[in-house]
């Protein structure tokens, strides 16, 4: 059973867990592809922030940088057939899931060739073939899709899981706890993943709620807990690892809580400037528990990575996404009589 966590402690104090990461004992070959995972979602994202700054992307776009390492380690233990939901900072959870950025850079840009056919833009994702069943803009919408997908998933008698990803401001909303307490009654395969990063859009989670652990919602509804640093791959995967065999073999909810931050404004490209105010000043400090720059200094010390390798890795990643960009960009976008292809109406 959970432990009661109402304060998050050193986890939430910017000046701690700056030093790169424990990865004694943890395959090397899968901490280099969680790397390239990483790099991928950084890269593609501060290019879509580009984008957001020029205009050429005209949707909002709800940016995940230094948020990296949460979908990454959650993903690591999904597959295809499982079901997973996303939130509307949802590009990490997609790219985690398929590394083709592609699909997503041109539902970006509106193009049809785009994975949601280019009418769902940056929050509204759409990605079967990898699991990902889709993600919505609605502040906890998913959560309860998500907890149905495990019903269903239970009645299908298979090893399939659940997997919800929402934010800390979505632990205030009533579908939250409707969810977890149904979850928990009839003992449903799901995972509810909290990406703690403290904050829902400009405000602190000191500044709504008496404690900034979400976890202990968790303990009110018997739910096992897991409470890490999100900064941090290793635990990550490792709390992971253990929620989602409890969720396949014993078919019980879990939750992880995955304490992070995010470097960009709730929605847009700037650093400086949060939904019209200025953004606290701990940012840069924040910025030293980079969950890259720690699992890559790792790596380096232990040498299980050498630089030489790291700038040839950093290379092939941003020509794959100059090739995706290069061609989304050069894709039409969907003829008007498309536009009532994608919705339906009970006459």
């Amino acid at each position: 059973m959970s432990q009661l966590t109402t304060d998050l402690g050193r986890l939430s104090d910017p000046h701690e867990f700056h030093e790169p990461i424990d990865i004694q004992g943890t395959d090397t070959h899968l901490l280099i592809e969680q790397l390239k995972r990483m790099i991928l979602i950084r890269k593609v994202e501060e290019l879509v922030a580009d984008m957001v700054e020029s205009k050429e992307a005209r949707c909002p776009c709800h940016l995940a940088i230094g948020q990296e390492a949460t979908a990454v380690g959650v993903s690591q233990h999904l597959t295809p057939s499982d079901r997973v939901f996303g939130c509307h900072r949802s590009h990490a959870h997609y790219l985690a899931l398929d590394d083709d950025p592609y699909p997503l850079l041109a539902e970006i840009l509106g193009k049809v060739t785009g994975c949601s056919k280019g009418m769902g833009g940056s929050m509204h994702l759409y990605n079967p073939q990898s699991g990902l069943k889709g993600t919505v803009p609605i502040v906890g919408a998913t959560i309860p899709i998500a907890t149905g997908a495990a019903l269903a998933a239970k009645m299908d008698n298979n090893q399939d899981i659940a997997i919800a990803y929402f934010g800390d401001g979505a632990t205030e909303e009533g579908v939250f706890h409707e969810s977890l307490n149904m979850a928990s009654v009839m003992g449903l395969p799901i995972i509810f993943v909290c990406e703690n990063n403290l904050f829902s859009s400009h405000l602190h989670i000191s500044l709504r709620q008496p404690f900034n652990s979400t976890s202990r919602y968790a303990l009110a509804h018997g739910v096992t807990s897991q409470v890490v640093d999100g900064n941090n791959i290793v635990e990550v995967s490792s709390a992971m690892a253990t929620l989602v065999k409890q969720a396949r073999e014993n078919r019980q909810p879990g939750f992880l809580e995955s304490v992070t931050y995010r470097w960009r404004g709730h929605v847009g490209h700037r650093e400086d400037i949060d939904v019209g105010v200025k953004r606290k000043s701990d940012l840069t400090i924040w910025k030293k528990r980079d969950p890259i720059a720690r699992l890559t200094q790792s790596l380096l010390e232990k040498n299980c990575l050498s630089k030489e390798e790291l700038d040839s890795i950093n290379q092939s990643i941003e020509q794959t996404i100059k090739q995706a960009i290069d061609q989304a960009r050069k894709d039409p976008y969907p003829e008007h009589e498309q536009l009532l292809d994608c919705v339906y109406y009970i006459n």
